[in-house]
């Protein structure tokens, strides 16, 4: 199952219809031009929350939803200190977890290391594995992108520092204990919060 957030939107691609929430649409895949008109809908029709999209070959179907877009990648972090509270900023007036794309020849490793540092002014963090990467979409000068994210769960000794990296439109730097991210989900994006849950609400 694949999930991809258009804002608080999102599309979900899976092989048999998905029960365990609602949907505003069902479409059974069947045909190229038919789900390209589809997504086309969905981006200029914000009424429509969300969107189930399922076929058989999910893999398949995947492919086929990607060569809608272009595609960029981006790397990002999920910073526990060793308090027990995790790390992130606001921009936009949303929460959001220290990410940005990644540079030609870069890893996303070190991508989401550097992005952590210059987002918020840490330094010393380490990363402790790979968790579920995210998918979003945006568009820009009429070209529809479709950004990867990986993220990575860091470790961090240090000073919580909270020095916000302005020039990126970055207001805030902030971190919270797990029982308080309850309380943060009218400031969040819907993205964000699909991350906590399977990361630290689990």
């Amino acid at each position: 199952m694949y999930k991809v957030h258009f804002e608080n939107r999102f599309i979900v691609l899976s092989s048999e219809p998905e029960r365990l929430q609602k949907y505003s649409l069902f479409h059974k895949f069947s045909a190229t031009d038919e789900l390209y008109r589809l997504i086309a809908e969905f981006q200029t029709d914000k009424s429509i929350s969300s969107l189930n999209v399922y076929g058989t070959d999910i893999q398949h179907l995947w492919k086929i939803f990607r060569i809608y877009f272009t595609e960029v990648g981006a790397a990002g972090g999920l910073v526990k200190h060793a308090s027990g509270k995790y790390l992130f900023i606001e921009k936009k007036g949303k929460l959001d977890l220290p990410k940005g794309h990644i540079e030609t020849d870069e890893e996303p490793e070190a991508c989401a290391l550097r992005e952590v540092n210059e987002e918020c002014g840490i330094s010393g963090h380490k990363i402790i594995k790979q968790i579920t990467p995210s998918y979003h979409t945006y568009s820009w000068e009429g070209i529809s992108y479709l950004k990867k994210t990986h993220w990575f769960l860091m470790q961090y000794d240090g000073e919580m520092i909270a020095q916000p990296q302005l020039d990126e439109g970055i207001t805030r730097v902030v971190w919270l204990y797990p029982d308080e991210l309850n309380t943060i989900k009218k400031d969040a994006w819907l993205s964000l919060m699909d991350l906590i849950n399977v990361t630290i609400l689990r």
